[in-house]
């Protein structure tokens, strides 16, 4: 077991996991625990964010909330829900995480999230300001995630999901034009104003 305990996230990483016990954790904890739950093949990741790292998810989320609304683009915000698939043993709760048009509103108003019936989210938010941490690419992959954004608060990535894994790329799919440099002046934007402010001034330049 190793253990990293930051000022901005606490990670721990154990090896040798069982499915089962990884389901029994969901179960147990889901009404109380403010950790997040990665699974991959027998090992299990759990991390408690601080500040910083919340800080930056509820930014970006902000931000993607805002270039969806501006572009009048559906779309329905899946925070950390738990994906997984027992017949791949892999399991996610993303920083944040969405679903964009017509599978925005299919979604709309669901209890539960059933991965052998229901699409995976199309965008998936992972801040990682400590390292090392659990690689999730073959767990989001493994699912069908479409787009992974990695912000580790400095630099900002985009990944698209092809046959071979994930590819980097400049200009999202999910979100089309909208590209890394924008994100990380957003970003920037976002520790200098008003958190609504910046909304107003996202959703006004992705409706231009």
């Amino acid at each position: 077991m190793t253990t990293f305990a930051l000022a901005t996230e606490a990670r721990v990483i154990l090896e040798g996991v069982r499915w089962q016990t990884y389901a029994g954790l969901l179960e147990d904890l889901s009404a109380h625990r403010k950790a997040r739950l990665a699974y991959d093949h027998g090992m299990l990741e759990i991390m408690t964010p601080y500040f910083a790292h919340e800080w930056l998810n509820r930014l970006l989320a902000d931000i993607i909330t805002a270039l969806a609304f501006g572009r009048h683009l559906p779309i329905e915000q899946a925070g950390s829900t738990t994906f997984r698939r027992e017949d791949v043993e892999r399991g996610f709760e993303a920083d944040s995480c969405f679903y964009f048009g017509d599978q925005a509103i299919a979604m709309r108003g669901r209890e539960q999230v059933d991965l052998r019936t229901d699409p995976p989210p199309a965008l998936v938010v992972e801040i990682d300001l400590t390292h090392p941490s659990l690689d999730k690419f073959p767990i989001y992959a493994a699912l069908g995630v479409t787009e992974v954004w990695r912000c580790d608060g400095q630099c900002v990535w985009f990944y698209q999901l092809g046959p071979q894994g994930y590819t980097p790329m400049d200009i999202s799919v999910v979100l089309d034009g909208v590209t890394i440099q924008d994100i990380a002046s957003f970003i920037e934007r976002g520790r200098q104003t008003g958190r609504q402010e910046l909304f107003d001034e996202v959703r006004a330049w992705a409706g231009r």
